[in-house]
């Protein structure tokens, strides 16, 4: 691939990282799409490796995306109207105060719904953090998965599946597992 082609891939996997933080772009799928882009430019069996990789941390991110936060979501008793009264007036608040107005708009949204519905200050402020925490882990899953495929074709799989990389990522996930879990019973008998 020319420099001009990187330097294309590159931006697009810019912009796609800017879209996951400002959800009013295609984040997930820009990365995507820019190292498809690059992988079949390059047409070795590295990049498609990497292509592959890219693919299903990706999808597993997207996944994660959805299915973790609204779990939480719904052991908080937070329906789909007070988020979509969030998202509305998110997009409303870009709008108005750009790029600020999309968090300051959702919070608003979210705490005006729940209000509606519960008529308690306390609990639809308690509600709206809930929210608010839930989308920021709904983002946060998304740029580690982005950031992880991002990694993974600068890096490259001969790099990225060393030994001692795997050991390293293995060693991370038993430790933070340990910590997870502690902080979850913690949680429980609260």
């Amino acid at each position: 691939m020319s420099t001009g082609g990187l330097i294309l891939v590159a931006l697009a996997i810019a912009v796609g990282l800017a879209g996951i933080l400002v959800p009013l772009l295609p984040g997930t799928l820009l990365v995507w799409v820019a190292i498809a882009v690059w992988s079949f430019t390059e047409g070795d069996t590295a990049s498609w490796v990497v292509f592959g990789i890219a693919t299903a941390l990706l999808g597993a991110g997207v996944l994660i995306k959805y299915l973790w936060p609204a779990r939480r979501m719904r052991a908080a008793d937070i329906g789909w109207r007070t988020m979509a009264a969030g998202a509305v007036l998110g997009i409303i608040g870009f709008f108005v105060v750009p790029v600020a107005g999309l968090v300051i708009g959702f919070v608003l949204g979210v705490f005006l719904a729940e209000l509606a519905q519960r008529r308690d200050r306390r609990r639809a402020w308690a509600s709206t953090v809930h929210a608010v925490k839930g989308v920021a882990l709904s983002v946060g899953v998304e740029l580690i998965a982005a950031l992880m495929a991002l990694w993974l074709r600068y890096v490259g799989p001969k790099t990225m599946l060393s030994f001692d990389v795997m050991t390293d990522i293995l060693l991370i996930v038993v430790i933070g597992g340990m910590g997870a879990d502690t902080i979850a019973v913690r949680l429980d008998a609260t």
